[in-house]
């Protein structure tokens, strides 16, 4: 499961900031058109270098690693503060924080508030990046954990300085939210309260981040195919696991670079495709965090070893909580998030997410139980 949502991931990263550079484009030039077929290969373009950069020895990888975290930091304090002082015409604090709208088609607004959990969910992936990379980290028992730790709590604060931020630049909802001339709101936002020349700083910002976004996906993903093939687990295992001179798994990276690219290709036929493989990431994502978490509140509560980093009496309740909200949000991700339902506006993640499950299940229950038999062990710290 996580597997597959590793890979939807770095589909939906690396699309995502084509469709942002296209809407950087379309800024300094206006007769600019983009298509399906444009976005998909600029897409293309950067799943092809980071590709490139992923299989450079571990020791630049994590030099970008550190750099991503200035360059996220720094640029969002950049944004902040150019933003906010040269936006005219500052909405009111209630409006940042209280404005609501519902586009589902349903009178509800708390059902459109729900729906609305999907994009901020989607960001609750991937911080765990530092378990996947953890044989090549320095006390790792201890080093991976915090790695998460401190990636959601600095992605907290920054994301929420950021966010709030944004809602203070917006002057006019209905003319830069719901019909901005810009393909992005957000854009469209920046160059109403900044002019051409900090939009054109800022989206360089945003970009930047997203590279890096996606290439950290990609370090998780490979090492996880790896794993994985290490294993027996996945077709092709031999291939998979051959590694540089580096110790870097190349046909690992490539694998995956050429998975998200399959991925992609719905977008060539669909507007919602996008949505969809969002969903499908976050999904897929969720589930494989509550499968470990279950276990280990269930079934293995009274065995389980205790490293030396860890929640002590608060594991439990957390790991509860963590349960009834992924089960929660998996739930709800798979609705509609527009009404009438059509062809056009179904939420389609479920029939892929479907598929995977039976197709794994099917095979282990065929194959795969006659002779996996877990992880192979090979450190011993």
């Amino acid at each position: 499961m996580y597997r597959l949502s590793l890979a939807v991931a770095i589909c939906a990263s690396d699309l995502g900031m084509a469709q942002f550079l296209v809407s950087a484009i379309s800024i300094t030039h206006p007769d600019f058109q983009s298509t399906p077929a444009i976005d998909y290969g600029i897409f293309i373009a950067i799943l092809t270098i980071h590709g490139f950069m992923n299989i450079l020895p571990v020791r630049y990888t994590g030099i970008i690693n550190n750099l991503s975290v200035w360059w996220h930091v720094m640029g969002i304090l950049f944004i902040v503060l150019v933003g906010l002082l040269l936006t005219p015409n500052k909405p009111s604090a209630s409006f940042a924080f209280g404005q609501t709208y519902n586009g589902t088609g349903q009178s509800s607004t708390g059902y459109a508030w729900l729906i609305g959990l999907l994009q901020s969910q989607f960001t609750l992936n991937g911080y765990d990046t530092a378990a996947h990379v953890s044989e090549e980290t320095k006390s790792a028992q201890r080093g991976s954990p915090m790695g998460i730790v401190m990636a959601i709590a600095i992605s907290a604060v920054a994301g929420t300085v950021l966010m709030t931020a944004c809602a203070f630049m917006i002057q006019d909802f209905d003319r830069q939210i719901l019909n901005p001339k810009t393909s992005m709101a957000i854009t469209q936002v920046f160059l109403d309260g900044v002019g051409l020349g900090w939009t054109m700083w800022f989206l360089v910002i945003v970009l930047v981040a997203m590279y890096f976004a996606g290439a950290a996906v990609i370090v998780g993903s490979s090492r996880q195919t790896y794993a994985f093939a290490r294993d027996g687990a996945m077709p092709f295992s031999k291939w998979l696991t051959k590694l540089t001179d580096h110790k870097v798994p190349a046909h690992a990276v490539w694998f995956n670079i050429a998975f998200a690219a399959i991925l992609g290709i719905p977008y060539l036929f669909s507007d919602v495709a996008f949505e969809t493989i969002v969903s499908i990431n976050t999904i897929a994502a969720s589930i494989s965090y509550f499968i470990p978490i279950w276990l280990r509140i269930t079934m293995a509560r009274g065995r389980f070893q205790k490293g030396p980093f860890n929640l002590g009496r608060f594991s439990i309740p957390c790991g509860i909580l963590a349960c009834i909200w992924i089960f929660f949000t998996s739930a709800l991700f798979i609705l509609p998030t527009e009404y009438p339902i059509t062809p056009e506006n179904m939420n389609f993640a479920i029939i892929p997410f479907v598929f995977v499950i039976g197709l794994s299940t099917l095979a282990y229950l065929v194959s795969g139980r006659k002779w996996f038999t877990g992880p192979v062990r090979n450190i011993d710290e």
